[in-house]
């Protein structure tokens, strides 16, 4: 067997019998890829739900996924590859939260997983009005937050007016493709790809040698929508494919805005139908996103305002600050209270007050976060 736990973790997902589900729950039983692979068939009965035919695929299938994961590594390993392992320290925080996180992510570039993320996705069509709001968008964010990140797709239409706005603009910008690290697609957005991975770079779940298949980027969306805290709609008609990317970002607890548009323009209707539903919150420009996300005030201006403000604080707010601090999407009130141990009253009154001094901000559904 291996020596190389890379491999085995590569070659984990190409077993048979085995999806995402089945990876993890194997990798948590047996402690590691390595050790799923050196369990006996006796050893893989004794988990609940396996059969003996899912026991014996998985056995014989061993070499076969061993042998392609080598191949794997060697190309990582020319390409300067890096890897993330989903029980890894450094494996994406925001990604690691979602339920379907991929096992393992693949990365080219120079990708800072810091600051704040925002998606940009919509429709492959744009008017002259969806460019210029893309590109307005992502200029003014990256003129007002210096550790913003723009994330997307490289499809056609909004998703390169994003990549291509925010290298204009030099902040850095993270291609999510639905194929492997051995190619780019489509093929005519290249130079933008190239040019991405010195100022960000490009994430997948996908092995080189993986096809840019239909299944893949519809998979690939709920990345996008994952890695970032906020996904914002720019066009979309009423079935366009950036509508999948916002309901896999409502479903996964992020913030979703989107313009809106003329009722009787068809690229308008998806975003306004978005808002219509309160799946997602209406905005304009970037002062609107950033508003909304409580980014309003630089990160030295936050210290700053948060020093003073800290001093006069009681032991009580202290204790819910402290707790707010540990979450950064927020938490529920119950849960607030839970946590620096006060009641339910006291946990209200002081939040409110702690919202007059601007070190706490409301969001729906009773939940708060520190500002």
């Amino acid at each position: 067997m291996e020596d190389n736990e890379l491999i085995y973790q590569i070659a984990l997902p190409l077993l048979p019998e085995v999806g995402l589900h089945w990876s993890k729950a194997l990798v948590w039983h047996f402690g590691s890829a390595g050790a799923v692979f050196r369990a006996t068939k006796q050893e893989l009965l004794a988990l609940p739900h396996m059969g003996e035919r899912t026991a014996d695929a998985l056995i014989s299938g061993r070499e076969r996924a061993l042998e392609r994961a080598r191949k794997e590594a060697l190309f990582i390993e020319q390409h300067q590859i890096k890897t993330y392992w989903f029980e890894d320290d450094d494996y994406p925080a925001r990604l690691r939260e979602l339920p379907d996180a991929p096992t393992m992510i693949y990365t080219m570039g120079n990708i800072r997983f810091e600051g704040h993320w925002v998606a940009i996705v919509g429709t492959r069509t744009p008017t002259d009005r969806g460019v210029q709001l893309c590109h307005d968008l992502v200029t003014d964010l990256a003129r007002k937050l210096p550790d913003i990140t723009i994330v997307s797709g490289l499809a056609y239409g909004i998703d390169i007016c994003a990549h291509k706005a925010a290298l204009e603009a030099g902040i850095p910008t993270i291609i999510v493709p639905a194929h492997g690290l051995d190619r780019i697609y489509p093929a005519g957005h290249r130079q933008t790809a190239v040019k991405a991975l010195k100022q960000g770079g490009i994430l997948t779940e996908y092995m080189s040698e993986t096809q840019p298949e239909k299944q893949n980027f519809v998979a690939r969306k709920r990345i996008v929508a994952g890695l970032t805290e906020a996904t914002v709609v720019i066009e979309s008609k009423d079935r366009g494919g950036s509508l999948i990317t916002a309901g896999l970002a409502n479903d996964y607890g992020r913030d979703v805005f989107a313009f809106p548009g003329r009722p009787s323009d068809e690229i308008a209707r998806g975003c306004n139908e978005l808002i219509r539903k309160n799946r997602a919150a209406l905005i304009c420009s970037a002062d609107d996103l950033i508003y909304a996300m409580g980014w309003e005030q630089t990160s030295s201006q936050q210290t700053s305002l948060t020093e003073a403000l800290f001093a006069d604080l009681s032991a009580e707010e202290e204790a819910v600050m402290n707790a707010l601090r540990q979450e950064e999407d927020g938490m529920h009130v119950n849960a607030i209270a839970e946590a620096s141990g006060l009641s339910f009253p006291e946990t209200s009154s002081i939040l409110f007050g702690l919202e007059l001094k601007d070190l706490v901000r409301a969001l729906p559904g009773s939940r708060y976060r520190a500002s």
